[in-house]
């Protein structure tokens, strides 16, 4: 069965080097990528976090797809909630006037929109509370309230700085239609006056939707009949539902005929668990940063990871997070990455990693898709 791997890719800056450095580090990731066989390279998009250097997806996709030839390059996602149709469209339709058919424009709600937490009613049915696992195993921890990050002054700040005095974000449907109509040269004004966009219009951009419950992401995903990126990675308590809420509300359309769903997990693997686990030791403080709205810190060292002294209301933060994180050897983590196709049923899996060195990042990748391609889910790179 043929499960394609994608990457998704923050940007991190270790500790102890700089935003320049982490830069040259995901350009240099998306050529092995490439060379390894995965099929996509996105770029995520976060603000005022002193580790992460992915600010604008746009710019690191030109930077990047310069440097590849092959590989699909995406956003995962441009943050709508402080941006126009016209402003994406326009970008990434500049950017598929040099490289055509190679982009994929992942949409994201967060970034000036407030979350409502608002569901479909599919949560009930797919996703029980509390901890538990799925019937084949996939472990789908206790929720987390990002009521705390939503209501911090520094996430009230990245709105302020991120949008323009008084403004307001479009509703994301009516956005969704507004950049679906710009790329397809339909858009027309409530007083009928036509917009094109040059370069935009007839872009052969992919477009997806990313979302982290079943709400209105994976509501307007499925009524517009468009592809489905759901976050294991960022929220694992809630991704079945958000596959399900899609699934419910999906309606053919000129772009699939059935839904198409991905998954994402975040990822490190090593010869061994112990390696594995050395390499990963960052991550919880780093998490932790990131779930107290600090802002990401720079990814620590495992020596720096194991200095930090942890309070139970830390560990608490982190959980849900570290229990979920595939952690080994190559066959123990794709044991788990099928486990989580399973699960969700995903038509392709999109894998995040973080290490402090840029080496054991790539040679965590190279494993993973040495070991994918021996179980005959990708074709052997050429």
């Amino acid at each position: 069965m043929s499960i394609p791997l994608g990457v998704l890719d923050l940007v991190p800056i270790p500790s102890g080097s700089t935003a320049a450095d982490a830069l040259h580090n995901s350009v240099e990731l998306a050529r092995q990528a490439e060379h390894l066989g995965y099929s996509r390279h996105w770029f995520a998009e976060h603000h005022l976090n002193p580790g992460v250097a992915g600010t604008s997806p746009a710019v690191v996709l030109a930077l990047t797809a310069a440097a590849t030839s092959t590989i699909r390059l995406g956003s995962g996602a441009v943050q709508l909630g402080h941006r126009t149709a016209l402003s994406t469209v326009e970008e990434f339709g500049l950017l598929d006037a040099v490289y055509p058919g190679r982009l994929d424009l992942g949409l994201g709600r967060s970034g000036g929109s407030p979350r409502t937490g608002k569901g479909t009613g599919a949560e009930s049915a797919a996703s029980p509370p509390g901890r538990h696992r799925t019937p084949n195993g996939l472990l789908i921890p206790e929720r987390f309230s990002f009521e705390n990050l939503l209501g911090s002054p520094r996430i009230a700040l990245q709105r302020t700085l991120l949008q323009l005095p008084g403004a307001q974000s479009q509703e994301y449907g009516e956005q969704i239609a507004d950049i679906l109509a710009l790329l397809e040269g339909t858009y027309r004004s409530p007083d009928g006056v036509e917009a094109h966009v040059v370069p935009g219009e007839g872009a052969e951009v992919e477009v997806w939707i990313l979302g982290s419950s079943g709400g209105r992401s994976a509501e307007v995903a499925g009524a517009r009949g468009l592809r489905f990126a759901a976050n294991y990675h960022v929220s694992p308590a809630t991704v079945l539902e958000a596959v399900e809420g899609y699934r419910a509300h999906f309606r053919p359309s000129r772009f699939l005929d059935e839904p198409y769903v991905s998954v994402s997990a975040d990822v490190v693997v090593a010869d061994d668990e112990a390696a594995a686990r050395e390499l990963a030791a960052g991550y919880g403080p780093w998490v932790r940063s990131i779930r107290t709205a600090e802002g990401a810190i720079e990814y620590p060292t495992p020596r720096q990871a194991r200095a930090y002294e942890w309070t139970d209301a830390d560990r608490a933060l982190v959980r849900d997070r570290l229990d979920t994180q595939f952690v080994g050897s190559p066959a123990r983590v794709a044991d788990q990455l099928e486990q989580l196709q399973e699960a969700t049923h995903a038509d392709e899996l999109l894998v995040t990693t973080i290490t402090h060195d840029h080496a054991d990042r790539v040679r965590s990748y190279a494993l993973l898709a040495e070991e994918w391609h021996r179980r005959g889910h990708l074709p052997k790179p050429e």
